[in-house]
């Protein structure tokens, strides 16, 4: 589907979306082959602007081929090619090891070593941010945490209680251990988002 059209329709088309993730900053839609990602948090907008940026640098340095592209943003959203999300371990993500998977391309390998090393970037073994391509190869989905909007800012709010945090704890819905979205140690709102937990 053309992008502009989306664009123009977004707000229709996020009422037909399936959601399909949600983090401590964003939301995430799948709308047919697209994802749609909407702001919970100013934090949320921060990491999509440097996705941004950061897409922008690989592509320069011809290593953008697996990192999800960045198709349009705006200050309420951002909007990516879907990828197939990569089965949970036990409802848990799990981390990956970047040497050995057979999985990881040389070219992901050495724009890893750029978001690392030239853009601040960090928590790039965690399986929850990388989807698949059609040749079973990873795609970073999710990039834009940089160190020290982690530091500076999105410890803070969760240590006080105002961004969530993942904690492994049972469903008091489906009875089912996996990972649940907390706000804070006194959140005991214990309902995964399949089960209907309002964010």
């Amino acid at each position: 589907m053309n992008i502009s059209t989306v664009v123009e329709h977004i707000e229709d088309f996020l009422k037909q979306a399936e959601m399909i993730g949600i983090g401590s900053t964003r939301k995430v839609y799948r709308f047919e082959n697209l994802v749609i990602k909407t702001f919970l948090h100013p934090i949320g907008y921060a990491q999509s602007k440097n996705e941004y940026e950061m897409y922008q640098t690989l592509g320069m340095k011809g290593l953008e081929k697996h990192i999800a592209a960045i198709l349009f943003m705006n200050d309420k959203y951002v909007i990516q090619p879907f990828y197939e999300q990569l089965p949970l371990n036990n409802h848990c993500s799990y981390d990956i090891d970047l040497e050995t998977d057979s999985r990881i391309t040389e070219d992901l390998k050495a724009a890893l070593h750029v978001i690392d090393h030239e853009l601040d970037g960090f928590d790039f073994k965690d399986s929850g941010n990388y989807g698949l391509d059609e040749e079973g190869h990873l795609v970073l989905i999710d990039y834009g945490m940089t160190k020290k909007l982690y530091e500076e800012q999105w410890v803070i709010l969760a240590e006080a209680g105002k961004l969530p945090q993942i904690r492994f704890e049972k469903c008091r819905v489906c009875n089912i251990e996996k990972e649940l979205r907390m706000y804070g140690e006194v959140d005991t709102h214990n309902r995964c988002v399949s089960c209907g937990k309002d964010y």
